[in-house]
């Protein structure tokens, strides 16, 4: 019976983070039990808590809660304000006690392709973290650019002039959205209520549109006229004729505001802005972006040593100002901040549709399953909106007793030589890391497609905690896919990594034994095993329907008291599952959207990651790094603000989909005919489920069924997918019938 209950419990509303589908005929009854513990380990507390409104911080534990010798106490936060918040009183006391001690704070923006992520987006995210409500001359900024553009190179140049009057625009005014872009999307129009901010805005948003229309062209332009390049010595670096894959380092400060060097309009100090493009050459591994990450962190120790290191995509700009002083509430408690090595922000989308068409915005992880997550000993390193301790990021074990006195932290100091940029730049070069621990002991992990989840697991197993924090203002914000195929190529590459992880060295089961809890390893292991969990969905979204058409039962009749455990586990898991999603703010709509997305997420994209990384351990493929594009055509992003599926390119993915869409249909056709024809009673009561089933499946894909037969858009199913689709499926049909 366990085992019956487990087979549908795979099917049946089983929750996205539930992902470990162990279907084997020897499957051991314990499972079951194992699994359920599991699910309220993993998923009951944090429903219990919001259910019952229980008082609770970030973290849904048998914890005490961490504070800051009650000067940053994290509020206990009441029915009408569930998430957590640092009072501006609290924030207030922490910044009078420790305002001459703050720890500078280094951060990593990562980008890789110009024309897949728009020098203008990198330009306004970058502008967000220059403005935080935190000392400049604490605060350092780098971008990383493993594309080697020109084109970005200026638009950061762009940025840091515009970043003169920005910082004290937003300063002056207490604006919220420091991201140039979200605040004039926001305000469109000339503030009424107030002179002064109406001046100031209207001269402030026309240098912004200047910025604007310079970057967008030369980027139609797709290089940097000459007149342009004298204006940065930075630019000439690319008159050698510098290639993406074959360049030097190239190091630029483009701003350095540490002794009053590069002051704002008020003749403030500016935060550090540099730019590094690490060197790139014919036979040396760069080892994508957790190569770029470790380049930056042996860089920015020359030049800032920041203790505090956030890195975020270069995709998200920041929200909140306050996120930085936020985040130190944790490092500098006095009494539990000691052993934190990294506080986790939730990834949240600017662009997310009324009922989230794609499901990218993860409402029951974030909301729920990474806070559960603090009570085991921290959250995943998701890779981004990360601030991390240094110390922990570059491999160090935590002691046991050890503290940091943040007053005394050794600071760089540029020396005062000409050929310090150049000395400094050998730490990027390609040749650095041969024969060294980084990648392996120290900085980011290699070899895994989620370098950030292996990394974040390291740091937990020498000894640190995480902390999920998620805070009522949102702390970034970033741009999710608005197409199909871009959403499942993402999903492809994380279910790769996470399974790769489960069959390496870095098992969590293996590598974590005795130095994490065994919650947080099966925790893990939810992840790990979405590529493995493929082959349960494939099963019953095929094999059932065969069987259907062949006349064979696989579930107990109708009328069977047999049938009660799978009714029991058929609407208690949708309705749980409806219910969660709900509760985190969701549609019900949006639900359905996201049991589409389940489904094909697990019959192409897991598929994908699994298959590739059988493949690769055999030998047959190597490790590749695909990046989501963030800049699509209006005629796109129109059919995305509309809730209509973007399912445009030829794909094998979707002739997966399409095939299986279609052989279900073909199926119900033929059953229904039998039904209407011969009226076999006996039949319909032996075969409800698979019928219940089949629909199931036809439902789920109506908007693929619109896209197949009735749209004419540049939206709709490729008419070589359709063709390729309907032939498989009719085989499939005949084959079963």
């Amino acid at each position: 019976m366990a085992r019956c209950l487990l087979v549908l419990r795979d099917f049946y509303g089983c929750l996205d983070s539930i992902d470990m589908h162990l279907q084997s005929d020897a499957l051991p009854t314990t499972t079951w039990t194992d699994k359920m513990d599991m699910d309220w380990h993993f998923h009951g507390r944090a429903l219990v808590h919001h259910l019952l409104d229980h008082h609770s911080i970030s973290s849904i534990s048998s914890c005490l809660p961490l504070h800051l010798q009650r000067q940053a106490l994290l509020q206990v936060h009441s029915k009408t304000n569930p998430k957590p918040q640092i009072s501006a009183t609290d924030r207030k006391a922490f910044s009078c006690r420790y305002e001459d001690g703050l720890p500078g704070v280094d951060i990593f923006v990562s980008t890789a392709d110009p024309q897949l992520e728009p020098p203008l987006m990198v330009a306004d995210t970058v502008l967000s973290l220059m403005a935080y409500d935190y000392p400049p001359e604490n605060l350092s900024v780098y971008l990383s650019d493993d594309g080697c553009s020109d084109l970005m190179f200026y638009a950061l140049y762009e940025a840091s002039k515009f970043s003169r009057v920005w910082l004290p625009f937003c300063r002056s005014f207490k604006v919220e959205l420091r991201s140039p872009n979200a605040y004039f999307s926001a305000v469109k129009e000339v503030p009424s209520d107030d002179p002064s901010l109406a001046k100031e805005w209207r001269e402030v948003k026309n240098l912004y549109n200047e910025m604007e229309a310079g970057i967008t062209d030369i980027m139609k332009l797709g290089r940097v006229p000459d007149h342009l390049r004298k204006h940065h010595k930075g630019l000439r670096e690319w008159e050698s004729g510098t290639s993406r894959s074959n360049h030097q380092t190239i190091l630029q400060v483009l701003i350095d505001g540490r002794g009053n060097k590069d002051v704002d309009i008020e003749g403030k100090p500016l935060p550090m802005l540099v730019y590094l493009a690490r060197e790139k050459r014919p036979g040396y591994p760069h080892n994508f972006k957790a190569g770029a990450m470790n380049a930056l962190i042996r860089v920015s120790s020359r030049i800032s040593n920041g203790p505090i290191i956030l890195n975020l995509d270069c995709d998200h700009y920041s929200n909140n100002p306050q996120s930085v002083r936020d985040a130190l509430c944790f490092f500098m408690d006095e009494q539990q901040g000691h052993n934190i090595g990294y506080v986790q922000y939730p990834q949240k989308f600017d662009n997310i549709t009324k009922n989230d068409l794609y499901g990218s915005s993860l409402k029951v992880p974030h909301d729920l399953e990474l806070t559960a997550l603090d009570a085991h000993g921290g959250p995943l390193y998701i890779g981004s909106c990360c601030f991390h301790r240094r110390d922990a990021l570059t491999g160090k074990k935590y002691e046991k007793g050890s503290h940091i006195n943040w007053k005394q932290v050794d600071e760089i100091h540029e020396p005062e030589r000409e050929n310090f940029l150049e000395e400094t730049a050998k730490f990027a070069n390609c040749s650095y890391e041969e024969n060294s621990p980084w990648g392996k002991e120290m900085g980011l992990k290699y070899g895994c497609p989620v370098e950030d989840v292996v990394t974040g697991l390291s740091i937990q197993c020498n000894g640190w905690r995480s902390v999920y924090f998620n805070p009522g203002r949102i702390g970034f914000l970033g741009v999710a896919p608005v197409t199909l195929l871009s959403a499942l190529i993402q999903q492809t590459r994380w279910s790769e990594g996470h399974f790769q992880i489960f069959l390496s060295k870095y098992c969590p089961l293996v590598y974590g034994h005795g130095k994490i809890p065994i919650q947080l390893q099966l925790s893990y292991l939810c992840y790990n095993l979405w590529g493995a969990n493929c082959l349960a969905t494939l099963y019953y979204v095929t094999v059932p329907t065969f069987c259907l058409l062949k006349g064979i039962n696989l579930f107990p009749q109708f009328s069977s008291n047999w049938i009660l455990p799978y009714t029991y586990v058929l609407v208690a898991k949708y309705t749980y599952s409806l219910g969660e999603f709900l509760s985190c703010g969701g549609t019900l709509k949006g639900w359905y959207n996201d049991q589409r997305m389940w489904l094909y997420k697990r019959v192409t994209s897991y598929l994908f990651g699994f298959c590739q990384t059988i493949m690769r351990y055999l030998g047959f493929v190597k490790l590749d790094f695909t990046i989501t594009g963030k800049n699509v055509d209006d005629d796109v992003s129109k059919r995305f603000e509309q809730e209509i599926m973007e399912f445009g390119a030829a794909s094998s993915m979707f002739i997966i989909l399409a095939t299986i869409a279609l052989f279900n249909l073909l199926t119900s056709i033929s059953i229904t005919r039998s039904i209407i024809i011969k009226k076999p009673a006996a039949d319909l009561d032996s075969c409800a489920l698979q019928i219940l089933l089949n629909g199931v499946v036809i439902i789920i894909n109506l908007p693929l069924f619109e896209a197949l037969f009735l749209r004419n858009d540049q939206g709709c199913i490729p008419s070589s997918v359709t063709c390729q689709s309907i032939v498989l499926a009719v085989l499939a049909y005949m084959l079963g019938y």
